[in-house]
């Protein structure tokens, strides 16, 4: 069995970034499944369930902006922090002064969705766990602004703001009524079912009304 929710988001920025852009950061044209499966989860998350999204709404118009951002060169080794933890002396710092670097990144800019999603109990739930608990509690934490850590359009500086849609009716943009459009391949989600072999997930998107159906689309691999 499987219980549905609505969640509103929204934020001045947004960096869904294409991996066939990773120098200069160019982002998707609108929120990805995986990038509101990562904001759900922030906001509850148990090994219980888990989150599939059905359907995401554009609320405002698509619009690009360029910026350019702080970034680091390098990344910590986990063959260091490995070393270390089994009493090596691998340094694992990563010095700003000397990492750092800018990078050119085209960004979605004034962003506001509405996510159809659901989710399904999972063989790591508790016996005393069902779906009308873990929905009263997702529920309850979207109406208080409850998360456990902030949730992000795609970068930690893109905060996200959240809560439960309960406004009806989900507005269509009027730029975008009776308008479809094909958004190419987009990021579905990762495939984490063999650890030593993570693979992305990729669907066709299409977006019809300012809406992107996901559930139901043909994924590929």
């Amino acid at each position: 069995m499987s219980y549905g929710i609505q969640a509103e988001l929204w934020g001045p920025y947004a960096l869904f970034t294409r991996p066939e852009t990773k120098a200069e950061r160019v982002s998707y044209d609108v929120l990805t499944p995986s990038a509101a499966r990562g904001i759900l989860e922030s906001i509850f998350w148990h090994p219980g369930l888990v989150y599939r999204i059905d359907a995401i709404h554009v609320l405002n118009p698509i619009r690009f902006t360029n910026i350019r951002r702080n970034e680091v060169k390098s990344k910590a080794s986990a063959k260091d922090a490995l070393s270390v933890m089994r009493g090596g002396a691998k340094p694992l710092g990563l010095y700003a002064q000397e990492e750092i670097l800018q990078r050119a990144a085209m960004v979605l800019t004034d962003v506001h969705y509405v996510v159809d999603a659901h989710f399904e109990m999972t063989d790591k739930a508790a016996p005393s766990d069902n779906p009308g608990k873990f929905k009263d509690i997702l529920t309850r934490r979207l109406e208080k602004g409850q998360c456990y850590h902030q949730p992000c359009f795609g970068t930690r500086e893109f905060p996200a703001g959240f809560r439960l849609w309960t406004d009806g009716e989900i507005p269509v943009p009027e730029e975008y009524q009776g308008l479809s459009c094909e958004l190419g391949l987009m990021l579905y989600d990762m495939d984490y079912s063999d650890p030593k072999h993570i693979t992305p997930m990729f669907f066709r998107a299409v977006m019809k009304n300012g809406t992107v159906q996901v559930a139901g689309e043909e994924v590929f691999r």
